[in-house]
């Protein structure tokens, strides 16, 4: 419920905001793309509901205005994001507390209000604000005059700059922006059928607000194009291109400058009064920009991640004017179509097998730094190496400079949130979506075209995505295209993530056929038509992953935590996916029907895993018909049940753990489709002298077979080297052990199976978009059979100043298999798991005699001054506590 407010009392509202920032010239910020000029303006806003606000922008634009009554903010933020940040709304993520808030105060304007210090040292100085995000319009208004209306400052994804040179203070300043909500079949931000909607549909200064200082000449858009040589990767040649303004009335004369580790270059211009001028650096004018022995950029797992460093500085007779700092990598990303007819990538002329997830930023698009990063090193070390962004996600650069720095390739383009009448909120062209008239085109060629400049120097980036589930109008696509020559010529354009037939460009040949709700882990093998593993697929995935008990009661009250109830409902997606019913179904039909919670978790937990390595395994078995999976989604909006690694806590589930074993760059697995065990190299060079070691046991862990191999696997291949032979067992369950061990018997890839002798049977016939459901189920019910079995747990924590450590050595001495243990470090005292926390392996099996060491690291505050504890379970272990 709210809390006693004037917004509960009103039927609509204004925000204005207040900043207050002091900025000193030539003081040098590092980030992507960002000038020693340049100062982000983030703290000390203040917003209010223009219902709330009598006053005209004139005068709350004034120093001398009273702000009793607004709320305290720090921009990027929605409304509804600073709003319950101030307590006016109970934690909107907990049970169905959504609900509760209103819609009616955010349908009009809010204000948002900024008092800031500027210093203008020279006459010739200019200054300008940059808008990175306003969802939908705003009027703004600088120190008592309206410099921008929402006639012309529209548009969720336009980027603008406002000159106000004329305008701004030699030291007090206030800055005032009217914000008006999207309305339906508005381009906004949007979050399709993945979650609810939130309540003031993410209206706000959603992104960045810069000041930018210069003298009479500013660089921008600066862009660094990299060219490889492919055959030998020893040589690169760079191309450098930045515009030039002037913005004085006067012609001005001077030299461009750029640096990059050692490197100098330069180029002399001349600009008449407000002339806009690009100045182009390439190799064969410039020797320089040739580089020998270049540190290339890689995605993760093939290669490290270089990043250079290039500074630009415009002089105007011999003075400084300006000073830009870029950060790049160098690479050379292509596609290419393979014999079957599908499109795959290449990262400097190397094919990449493209294995991720879809991203989602916060409900709110409230996403703090740190939460960014642990989510990127979360794909990381999952093995991972993309994410695809349907729509372009982040309230700044960070996303994007996380994965430059940790090796996740990014796919990027539009969301199908536009694409559908019931999430845009008007009509929708079958093939084209809701862009419909030639305003709508030229809106969303301008956003488009705003994202690509401001976001073309990250090397992560491999794609751009013209379209969704759909395509775009030809006229629009001619417009992307031409543009795309001018602004980035350098990487592939995809027209659409489904697979659709343009008339300008051709098949796209990638494929969006699903499944998105629970599907067998054979479905990956067999399925030859939908999703299943052959070509590239964009979206799909196993539905839904349940968390760890811990989420559950964070998101769930008490009252609702069992059985499972509409609660439970509210946190799963919507439409087809507002329930748990088809994986409870396969669930209870494999598992067999769980009597309480901690029942269903442990449950869950072992078909999390199991579904999502099985996905992951097809791809990489399937080799090189298969060009890329990317699984839907990666992370969570909110507190959900669906569609995660991880949760919103960043607690993974064992879906995580799953795609971590699947994606080991060389790995041994078994395929469900044709009971064959293979070996994947995903890596670019010959894997010699491996020992492939298979073991197969019934449930009272009696070997039934057991053989060793050697062999070698070619770079990039995938090598089957088994068949499984038959195996009959009265308990319908048998395990089988693989493990691949490299020189000096060092384990390079371990794999634990559960197999039945009742094998899935999929109904193919009853296959819907989202969905092929089974006629039979395979049967683990002999599972609870597995006798209890106790190990001896020997452990040690480590701190190192912030960076802590765990390593756990367990012994199972029983002489039955020890089922699915799991490890977890907490707070002693409260008992909060540590997160994020990043484990080796977890949810793992020993077999009778067989000794394992498992270390994870993790931040030593996130302990918040408890001692750490460690948990250890499993599926016939009883959980255990120790203390540090």
């Amino acid at each position: 419920m709210m809390k006693s407010s004037p917004l509960k009392k009103k039927s609509s509202g204004f925000i204005f905001l207040i900043l207050s920032v002091s900025l000193i010239l030539c003081n040098p910020l590092s980030s992507q793309d960002r000038t020693e000029y340049e100062k982000v303006i983030s703290s000390d806003w203040h917003l209010r509901s223009s219902l709330e606000v009598k006053e005209e922008g004139k005068k709350v634009s004034s120093p001398d205005y009273d702000l009793k009554g607004w709320y305290a903010a720090e921009v990027p933020t929605t409304v509804l994001a600073a709003l319950v940040k101030n307590g006016i709304y109970k934690d909107p993520y907990f049970g169905k507390n959504l609900d509760d808030i209103p819609t009616q105060p955010f349908k009009q304007p809010w204000w948002y209000r900024k008092e800031f210090e500027v210093k203008i040292k020279k006459s010739s100085e200019h200054a300008r604000l940059i808008f990175y995000g306003i969802n939908y319009s705003a009027d703004v208004w600088l120190n008592g005059h309206k410099i921008a209306s929402s006639g012309s400052l529209v548009g969720a994804f336009r980027i603008f700059e406002i000159d106000i040179t004329s305008l701004v203070e030699n030291g007090k300043n206030v800055l005032a922006v009217m914000v008006f909500p999207p309305r339906p079949g508005d381009f906004t931000v949007g979050f399709v059928d993945w979650n609810p909607r939130p309540p003031d549909e993410n209206m706000g200064i959603w992104r960045e607000v810069k000041l930018r200082v210069n003298g009479p000449v500013s660089i921008n858009q600066t862009f660094i194009q990299s060219k490889v040589d492919l055959k030998t990767l020893e040589e690169a040649a760079l191309t450098c291109t930045a515009e030039l303004v002037n913005h004085s009335h006067q012609q001005v004369q001077g030299v461009l400058r750029g640096e990059m580790e050692g490197v100098r270059f330069s180029q002399e211009y001349s600009l008449k009064p407000y002339e806009r001028q690009t100045i182009l650096f390439n190799p064969e004018k410039y020797a320089e920009l040739t580089l020998r022995q270049p540190r290339l950029w890689w995605p993760n797992n093939l290669g490290e991640q270089s990043l250079y460093r290039l500074t630009l500085s415009a002089f105007v007779s011999d003075v400084k004017s300006d000073k830009q700092h870029v950060s790049f990598g160098i690479r050379e990303v292509s596609d290419y179509v393979n014999e079957e007819g599908h499109r795959g990538y290449k990262v400097n002329g190397k094919k990449v097998m493209i294995r991720g997830g879809g991203w989602v930023d916060d409900l709110m698009l409230a996403d703090d730094p740190r939460k960014i990063e642990a989510q990127i090193k979360y794909a990381k070390h999952m093995n991972l190496n993309a994410i695809r962004l349907e729509g372009f996600w982040g309230s700044s650069e960070r996303l994007y400079e996380l994965a430059d720095k940790y090796g996740i390739l990014l796919m990027v383009g539009w969301s199908c949130h536009w694409e559908w009448d019931e999430y845009l909120g008007k009509y929708c062209d079958d093939e084209f979506g809701g862009v419909l008239t030639r305003e709508d085109m030229e809106l969303v060629a301008k956003s488009f075209q705003d994202q690509v400049t401001w976001l073309r120097n990250h090397p992560s980036i491999f794609v751009w995505a013209l379209a969704s589930d759909k395509l775009p109008r030809p006229e629009l696509e001619k417009s992307y295209r031409k543009s795309l020559m001018v602004i980035d010529p350098s990487r592939p354009i995809l027209v659409s993530t489904a697979y659709r037939e343009s008339v300008i460009s051709g098949p796209s040949r990638v494929k969006m056929n699903g499944p998105y709700d629970y599907v067998t882990p054979n479905y990956w093998y067999e399925d030859k038509e939908h999703g299943g593993a052959f070509g590239y697929n964009s979206e799909t995935g196993p539905g839904p992953q349940p968390p760890p008990l811990e989420s559950l009661k964070k998101m769930i009250p008490e009252d609702h935590l069992w059985p499972i109830d509409d609660y439970w409902d509210y946190h799963c997606g919507r439409f087809e996916f507002n329930t748990l019913d088809r994986y409870r179904k396969a669930l209870d039909s494999r598992y067999g029907a769980p009597g309480n919670l901690a029942e269903f978790v442990e449950k869950a937990q072992l078909a999390n895993y199991e579904a999502m390595r099985a996905m992951f395994e097809a791809f990489a078995a399937h080799k090189p018909i298969t060009t890329g999976i990317i699984q839907w989604m990666f992370n969570s909006a909110w507190p959900e049940m669906y569609w995660q690694f991880f949760d919103y806590y960043l607690m993974p589930n064992g879906a995580f753990y799953g795609a971590r074993k699947a994606c080991t760059p060389i790995h041994i697995l078994y395929h469900y489709g044709d009971e064959g065990i293979y070996v994947s190299n995903e890596t670019h060079v010959l894997a010699k002298d491996l020992k492939a070691e298979i073991r197969i046991l019934n449930i009272q862990a009696k070997v039934l077979f057991k053989e060793k191999k050697n062999i070698n696997i070619k770079a990039y291949s995938s090598q089957r080297i088994w068949q499984l032979p038959e195996i009959d067992v009265p308990e319908k369950v048998y395990f089988v052990d693989l493990r691949l061990k490299g020189k000096k018997g060092k384990m390079t890839s371990h794999n634990f199976y559960w197999l039945s002798t009742k094998k899935d049977i999929l109904d193919e016939e009853g296959t819907e978009w989202f969905v092929t459901p089974n006629k039979e189920y395979a049967d683990f019910t002999g599972l609870e059979g597995l006798p209890e079995v106790k190990i001896p747990i020997r452990f040690r924590f480590k701190q190192n100043d912030d960076k802590g450590e765990v390593r756990v050595r367990v012994n199972n001495r029983s002489k039955y298999i020890a089922f699915f243990i799991h490890f977890n470090v907490a707070g002693s005292k409260s008992g909060n798991s540590v997160l994020p926390i990043f484990w080796d392996d977890n949810y793992i099996s020993l077999l009778p005699g067989e000794k394992r060491e498992i270390s994870a690291h993790f931040a030593w505050d996130d302990l918040n001054g408890e001692t750490p504890l460690l948990e250890v379970g499993g599926w016939n272990l009883p959980l255990r506590r120790f203390k540090k």
